[in-house]
């Protein structure tokens, strides 16, 4: 008997552990001016929040006062803009940081030199910026916090008691700043729920010392880190250079550890969190391969990924140096569901660890398990200037990622001019119904799985059987029939496929090769979507939960110009019935 099918599985990634997952949507968010993205999160209806800075004023930007705005972009869960907000004065104001309140609203903090527009309190030169916003992004109140000189916040966090932590790098002495030690200091400001001051704390040395991440601690504590060239003051052990200086605070800012950590070159923690057992790990950039440094993979003017993870009193339980020859920068870390991790920041090495480079510095994108092995990397962006600065994990066990982007080929497009908040939404997605089965397969063939960059994990149920690449290979030869189990897992939801094996004669056919490339084309005007190159085929579109909304035969288009905005999969079948294409069309 001969038996010759061929499985299509037309979802995600191959092997029994997880790949990295695919662009589910992107967007290029400005105007023709610059616009950066510092930072994001996804909000209690699904949505994201984003918030940077902007000096344009025209495409999806309006409102702005003069030079740089914060720019605070309110997203659905498809990317679409529902509101943004242009905030600040005369002069810059550079938003670093946003969080949604307990009670739906967002605070916000950066610096701004204006005291003009929306900005009043300015005590001279730039101060910190903290802003509390509504859930339509009106204004509740705002703050001008510091001294004569420059003051610049980079992380706030609201605390359990309803106020706010913030965190960043003073030079002032004045004002509202006390306890300078010289050149810059760490600068951390606890506020009640109205933005008064209840305590602040300048943390440092003789030389330069800024913070750039903080967080409350599960004892009511905060975590700080940031950068320090000091080796007095409230700062001891610096390798040279400057260290990633980690400073553990009580509930009213007074020190219980600190460890400078680092070797001779720069060293520079950009994010910090507590994790699940109670310990740190945080995310810097290091140029070193000397002192508490090991593994890097450049030269000391190019920073490799530095993930230290450290106990409840700051020593190191390990450390990884990751990257390649290339400059190589993290800005973001959070622990994922799993117990793992995952960096978000730039690249433009094309080695070591990082591959799928665009050109130029891309995204890249890092998960490591709990132990900081390398469970996927990828490489976001185009041939321009691609910079991730702020990740986090959402409730579909996706990732919201931001920053910006000057790029508008390879996977960025859309772009306004000149740098654009560049967001992307990653994950995988299962989408029941495509696939040709049950099917059944002689003994000794293989099952191609398509789409294997896309994401998602894949698993057999044998334990003769392995995914490898696209195939499931190691189908074990056998006289008695056998049923496999092929599973496909995206965050908290599974399909199973079920492959019947059975004997085949020797020499009996396998597989059913594909036909040659087709392309599927969409034409945004129209709202037709195009094949080319094949005859006699069935189209059919799907959207992202696998339904079948639209078919037709004979023909080499289809409308979807009655469609809604959003992702859907366009599927091509020959006269067969067989999938001879697949591709993702993004209808906006």
């Amino acid at each position: 008997m001969k038996t010759t099918f061929l499985l299509l599985l037309i979802l995600f990634t191959t092997k029994a552990f997880a790949q990295a997952p695919a662009v589910q949507w992107q967007k290029s968010l400005g105007g023709s001016g610059n616009d950066q993205a510092s930072s994001v999160q996804q909000t209690s209806d699904g949505g994201y929040i984003v918030a940077g800075w902007s000096n344009s004023n025209d495409s999806e930007v309006a409102g702005n006062h003069g030079a740089n705005d914060y720019w605070v972009v309110k997203l659905n869960n498809l990317g679409t803009i529902e509101w943004q907000k242009s905030l600040g004065g005369s002069l810059s104001d550079y938003a670093y940081a946003i969080q949604q309140t307990a009670d739906s609203g967002y605070i916000v903090s950066g610096w701004s030199s204006s005291n003009d527009g929306e900005v009043s309190g300015n005590h001279g030169n730039a101060d910190y910026w903290v802003l509390k916003l509504d859930d339509t992004g009106a204004i509740q109140w705002q703050k001008s916090l510091g001294g004569s000189n420059v003051d610049i916040a980079r992380a706030i966090r609201q605390t359990s008691d309803g106020g706010y932590i913030v965190a960043g790098g003073s030079q002032s002495d004045d004002g509202e700043v006390s306890g300078s030690h010289g050149m810059d200091d760490y600068w951390v400001v606890k506020l009640n729920d109205t933005g008064g001051i209840q305590w602040q704390k300048s943390l440092g040395g003789s030389l330069g010392d800024g913070a750039e991440t903080i967080q409350q601690t599960s004892d009511g504590g905060y975590i700080v880190a940031g950068e320090s060239q000091s080796d007095d003051g409230e700062v001891s052990g610096n390798h040279g250079n400057f260290d990633a200086w980690i400073v553990k605070l009580n509930d009213t800012g007074a020190i219980q550890w600190q460890k400078s950590l680092g070797g001779s070159q720069f060293e520079n923690a950009y994010s910090i969190l507590q994790t699940s057992d109670s310990g740190y790990i945080f995310a810097s950039a290091s140029e070193s391969n000397d002192g508490d440094v090991t593994g890097h993979h450049g030269d000391s003017t190019a920073p490799d990924y530095w993930i230290v993870k450290l106990n409840d009193t700051g020593a190191i339980l390990w450390q990884k140096s990751l990257g390649g020859s290339g400059y190589d920068n993290p800005t973001s870390i959070r622990q994922t569901s799993d117990g793992g991790y995952v960096i978000a920041g730039s690249s433009n090495s094309t080695d070591g660890d990082v591959s799928g480079n665009h050109g130029n510095a891309d995204y890249w994108i890092v998960k490591l398990d709990d132990t900081g092995a390398i469970q996927w990397q990828k490489s976001f962006g185009g041939s321009n200037q691609d910079v991730a600065a702020s990740i986090e994990q959402t409730s579909d066990s996706g990732y919201i990622v931001a920053g910006y982007s000057n790029s508008n080929d390879g996977e960025v497009y859309g772009n306004h001019g000149a740098f654009d908040f560049w967001v992307v939404k990653l994950g995988c997605w299962i989408n029941t119904g495509l696939i040709s089965g049950p099917s059944s397969l002689c003994t000794g063939s293989s099952v191609t799985l398509l789409d294997t960059a896309a994401g998602g994990v894949w698993s057999v149920s044998n334990s003769n059987a392995t995914i490898s690449g696209s195939s499931v290979t190691g189908i074990t030869p056998g006289t008695d029939t056998a049923i496999y189990t092929i599973t496909k897992t995206c965050g908290t939801a599974t399909a199973t496929y079920p492959i019947t094996i059975i004997p085949c004669p020797p020499g009996a056919a396998h597989q059913i090769p594909l036909t040659p490339p087709i392309f599927i084309l969409p034409n945004p005007t129209t709202g037709y979507i195009s094949i080319t190159g094949a005859n006699n085929i069935t189209i059919k579109v799907y959207n992202t939960i696998g339904q079948l909304i639209k078919e037709a035969s004979n023909t080499d288009n289809i409308s979807i110009s009655g469609f809604p905005v959003g992702l859907y999969f366009v599927r091509v079948f020959n006269e067969r019935g067989a999938l001879i294409k697949q591709d993702k069309i993004i209808k906006e």
